[in-house]
């Protein structure tokens, strides 16, 4: 399929043939008929784009932040990656269009194949022929609606639930300021319900549109004289509310607005503006309320509402961001608001650059950038895309399921590439642009949508999964029915039940490879420690400040990440597993409280069968500004730290200390070692250590919620 992409690191936008997207449980496939482009979110990436470093580091001082930390953390070899993986990615456009079902996901019962649909979502509702969207971002259309306008889908909601803060009532005033594309939506939409509207403007153009189509009273912003015309206007009263739907750096807007609000006025966020207004003499006096806008309304940011598919109460929250959007489309259904006139471009996929152009230059004015894709051209599912030059099957023939940032800085990069023994045949990836570009900067031979093109081909030996990890088991137990060797990221499994399947699997297989991404173990500082340690028993503790993660993070959610003990500590308790030499038997942990129990500060106290004892302090509580990984372990006279992989010192009869420029926590020898293991036939980690482990996390857990030491069978 073609799909509109951009590169980050030079502002470059092409339009290229890529696989289409996976269509994962709880979602549905879409042949688009109509996109629309945003001028204002998406021609502020497209410049932002097509700016220098230097201008896109003032552009984004956040992320900016983010490098330092990394660099700080990690070292500049990292950095150098993480920062190359994110300019050169083929970043999609696009978030709003309509088109028809073509392809239904597990567990979808409100949608079938034929329905005329209209789409929201960044990621999703992507500017390409073919799209996957979960169902709550999703909204059915009747048989005879009119695409182009129902591509507005979400505009048109991100106006409305403007509207919705606002709170107006029947025959009160409303001024917006800003009348670009999310303005004259929302002034088309207060208008249809009855709220007399004030527009306003810094250009002429967008004023006139108003006055023509919705405006009681439209006007440019610096006009003489404007606040009597609406103190007039509002029989010297003030308007009841102000959209701001602007987009500038200037705080004129949000002081504009306290100048013009009537006393226990509302002042509402739509647009892009700061809100750091003058107190006197109007906010404080007319104790003015300002009120953010966030979206499309609520469920937005939250996975189980937009991933999973789980539905908020009406009862409880009337308007939901689908339900949003639903509005909105009876709104043009029933022609209760004509949108026709804010399309003033519209053209075919193929001359979208042409577009971007435009917005970035302003070469001429534009409102609604619609784009129109052939609806007559064949769909052509699990299309394989071929890259590279095919080669012949070797040794170790790798397939990669899944290569998000992790993947890209720490797994793929330290594939060996001069090695004729190993050879990367193909790569899938939930999208079809992460799936092209990693297979153009990795060297795949190709990149497909289909995961039996990897699973199921004879050509490939060697599976590496760096999914999510709520699909690591099924990958696992897919590529062991297939012959496949296998390297799983952390951690193998979610629940004792995969476990179960996986250990069943794994007995009846022929001498093939299972191993986790326990990276650890293979640094060149914990070999050095090693060295230096028997097999006996020892003491050993594990400190990590692993940082707060948002409660909305996929990590944190039980059912797709494990939470933090399942899908980070496993690292850990791995890590002392492998130092001291024998298996984890039984395991006592405890946790501070936290208001959604994600046990995100635990002390995990590790009796093994040798007698030795580990601890593994797993803090979220403590401060960026600290290393975040030290290990101390003490034996027969022997002491050795580690800190965060930069740094080893030795204790004992002499003192011995050794330091890196960049942070090796293994990667590059994991995966070296890994490849190798396959070529000489040997396992790398022994599987009895991965179950054990694996149990372990399992066991910590159990131990929280009992408050009792758990033995691991």
């Amino acid at each position: 399929m073609k799909q509109l992409t951009q590169k980050l690191s030079n502002g470059e936008i092409l339009v290229q043939e890529v696989p289409e997207p996976v269509v994962g449980k709880g979602m549905v496939l879409v042949k688009n008929h109509y996109s629309l482009i945003s001028p204002g979110t998406e021609g502020n990436t497209a410049t932002t784009a097509r700016k220098s470093l230097i201008g896109k580091a003032k552009e984004r001082p956040q992320q900016v932040k983010q490098v330092l930390e990394v660099l700080t953390q990690q070292g500049p070899v990292q950095t150098y990656r993480t920062v190359t993986k994110k300019l050169e990615a083929y970043s999609p456009l696009g978030y709003s269009s309509a088109g028809e079902i073509i392809a239904v996901g597990e567990a979808v019962t409100q949608f079938k194949t034929g329905d005329l649909v209209a789409c929201a979502g960044v990621g999703y509702a992507n500017h390409a022929e073919i799209i996957t969207v979960p169902v709550n971002l999703c909204v059915k259309l009747p048989e005879n609606a009119k695409l182009k306008a129902a591509s507005y889908n979400t505009l048109g909601a991100i106006a409305l639930q403007s509207i919705r803060q606002a709170d107006l009532r029947l025959g009160e005033t409303c001024a917006i300021i800003g009348l670009g594309l999310l303005g004259q939506l929302t002034g088309l939409m207060l208008k249809a319900s009855g709220v007399n509207v004030i527009g306003i403007d810094v250009s002429e153009q967008p004023v006139k549109l108003a006055q023509q189509h919705f405006a009681g009273l439209a006007l440019t912003r610096n006009i003489p004289g404007i606040e009597n015309q609406i103190a007039e206007y509002t029989n010297g009263l003030g308007v009841d509310a102000v959209i701001i739907a602007a987009a500038t750096t200037s705080t004129d807007p949000i002081n504009f607005a306290g100048t013009i609000s009537r006393k226990k006025g509302k002042v509402v966020i739509l647009g892009a503006v700061p809100t750091g207004f003058k107190r006197e003499p109007h906010w404080y006096k007319k104790e003015l309320q300002l009120l953010m806008s966030c979206s499309y309304g609520p469920g937005r940011y939250d996975i189980n509402y937009e991933e999973k598919g789980i539905d908020y109460p009406a009862a409880y929250v009337r308007w939901t961001e689908k339900r949003n959007m639903e509005a909105f489309q009876q709104l043009l259904a029933s022609k209760r608001i004509d949108i026709g006139y804010i399309t003033t471009h519209e053209m075919p996929l193929e001359d979208a650059p042409k577009a971007y152009d435009m917005i970035v230059n302003k070469t001429e004015p534009y409102i609604g950038i619609v784009l129109k894709y052939d609806t007559a051209k064949p769909v052509e599912l699990n299309k394989k895309i071929t890259v590279g030059q095919p080669k012949p099957a070797s040794k170790v023939n790798i397939g990669f399921i899944g290569a998000g940032s992790y993947a890209q800085g720490n797994l793929l990069p330290n594939i060996p590439k001069n090695n004729n023994d190993i050879v990367c045949k193909g790569v899938l990836t939930n999208t079809g642009t992460t799936s092209k570009r990693v297979a153009e900067r990795f060297r795949f031979e190709f990149c497909t949508s289909n995961e039996n093109d990897i699973l199921e081909n004879p050509d490939i030996n060697t599976l590496f999964i760096a999914t999510r990890h709520d699909s690591h088991a099924e990958y696992v137990i897919k590529g062991l029915k297939n012959g496949k060797h296998i390297f799983v990221e952390k951690p193998l499994c979610l629940t004792p039940a995969e476990l179960e399947l996986i250990i069943n699997k794994q007995s009846s297989t022929n001498n093939q490879q299972l191993m986790v991404g326990f990276n650890r173990r293979f640094s060149s500082l914990s070999t050095a420690l090693k060295k230096h340690m028997g097999n006996g028993p020892m003491s050993m503790i594990y400190r990590i400040n692993a940082g707060h993660i948002s409660a909305d993070t996929w990590i944190q959610d039980m059912e797709i990440g494990g939470g933090r003990i399942i899908g980070e500590a496993c690292h850990f308790i791995d890590y002392l597993t492998w130092l001291n030499g024998s298996l984890p038997i039984s395991v006592y942990a405890s946790a501070l409280p936290d208001t959604g129990g994600h046990n995100d500060t635990v002390n995990i106290n590790i009796t093994f069968a040798n007698g030795s004892t580990g601890v593994v302090a797993y803090y979220a509580n403590g401060p960026k500004s600290m290393n975040k990984e030290y290990i101390e372990v003490f034996y027969n006279g022997f002491s050795g730290i580690i800190s965060n992989f930069k740094e080893l010192r030795l204790f004992g009869k002499t003192k011995q200390k050794k330091k890196l420029i960049n942070v090796d926590k293994g990667q590059k020898q994991m995966v070296e070692q890994f490849l190798q293991s396959i070529l000489d036939g040997k396992s790398l980690i022994p599987f009895e250590e991965i179950v054990a482990v694996t149990k372990a996390t399992f066991a910590v857990l159990e131990s929280i919620k009992t408050g009792q030491i758990v033995k691991i069978k």
